[in-house]
């Protein structure tokens, strides 16, 4: 299968190195490296400058004569300005003879800016999200999902996620197994479901540059176990309820009761992730009240169930168990030998 990254000038280097990593380790896991074969594609020069000074020597342009493609991803530029009009025609003729598509954080904009979203859902970096839904209003677009698939077309988040999204095209071609493999072997240990949020709510808190919103926020993350109403939030940072609702909103682009879901939520995937407490436990520790609310707010935020998101992780954990057992055993052969050694000569 030949998977070729179209990398623009002043590409996000690790939107091409994730994905062509990804790609190259589950060929070799299969004994097959011609499995996926793998091509940088340039709107033009023959060398491409990425971010942190990088290099890449692309295998194509877009001007060369087309060869089939299986699998087509466009990198990100964090910087860039100007779509060229020419990735934009290159798109719009190869996109529909490639069995599927897609993009990794700005890579979007060229796929939008070709006509080649229409009437699907699609994700980008969030620091990118409003600019997007500002220039393509009429994309679904979700700013909170890792990757998001519709259909042949697959769009990432950005950096990580496309990590992500290429391990997620892996299980498709090659089964769970292989994935997962691969996510072991590069250290990821665990293949992140596409809905999990691409960024905590502790992290959204401070994205705010009001202060009475920001204490807010404190309140709401230091408050999670109390029965949180809108209302005492309000009133906690001297505002009224219809003026704390539209100047938050205003600020995060969400509703408070959204913020608190959000907060709850996050604080319950750590304990899911770190801890064996029951889902119980864990939903009334977070504020949910009880283990239905819990559901419905993973099912709505994540994708998965608690049990689910938790069991994602039960690889992580078991790998820390084995490193751990392992240090133990190494300590006890170090300390036998030791007592087997013979005194050291000295002078």
């Amino acid at each position: 299968m030949r998977v070729v990254i179209l990398a623009p000038p002043g590409v996000q280097s690790l939107d091409i190195v994730g994905p062509a990593e990804v790609f190259w380790e589950a060929a070799r896991r299969c004994g097959d490296l011609s499995r996926y074969d793998i091509q940088i594609m340039s709107t033009g020069q023959a060398s491409i400058g990425g971010t942190g000074h990088l290099r890449f020597l692309a295998d194509r342009t877009i001007f060369d004569k087309d060869e089939p493609i299986h699998t087509l991803l466009v990198a990100g530029d964090p910087s860039f300005q100007v779509i060229d009009t020419s990735v934009i025609s290159w798109l719009r003729r190869r996109v529909p003879t490639v069995k599927r598509y897609g993009s990794i954080c700005t890579g979007v904009f060229l796929l939008a800016a070709a006509g080649l979203l229409e009437g699907k859902r699609v994700t980008t970096h969030w620091e990118c999200a409003g600019r997007f839904s500002k220039q393509y209003p009429q994309i679904e677009l979700e700013p909170d999902a890792i990757y998001i698939r519709d259909g042949k077309l697959i769009t990432a988040a950005g950096v990580t996620a496309g990590i992500d999204l290429a391990l997620a095209l892996v299980e498709e071609d090659l089964g769970r197994e292989i994935a997962l493999a691969v996510a072991r072997y590069m250290v990821m240990f665990v293949k992140r479901p596409g809905g999990q949020s691409q960024f905590s709510a502790h992290l959204a808190g401070q994205m705010s540059e009001t202060t009475f919103i920001q204490k807010a926020q404190d309140f709401i993350l230091a408050n999670l176990e109390r029965d949180l109403h809108v209302d005492a939030i309000a009133k906690s940072v001297g505002m009224s309820t219809r003026n704390f609702g539209r100047v938050f909103r205003h600020e995060l682009g969400i509703t408070p009761l959204d913020f608190i879901i959000a907060a709850r939520t996050d604080a319950a995937r750590r304990l899911l992730e770190d801890t064996d407490r029951p889902l119980q436990a864990i939903a009334k520790t977070c504020g949910f009240g009880d283990l239905a609310a819990m559901r419905r707010a993973f099912a709505k935020t994540i994708g998965v169930t608690p049990n689910e998101y938790r069991a994602r992780f039960q690889i992580l954990r078991d790998h820390r168990s084995a490193f751990r057992t392992s240090d133990k055993a190494l300590a006890a052969q170090l300390l036998g030998a030791n007592k087997l050694a013979k005194p050291a000569v000295v002078g």
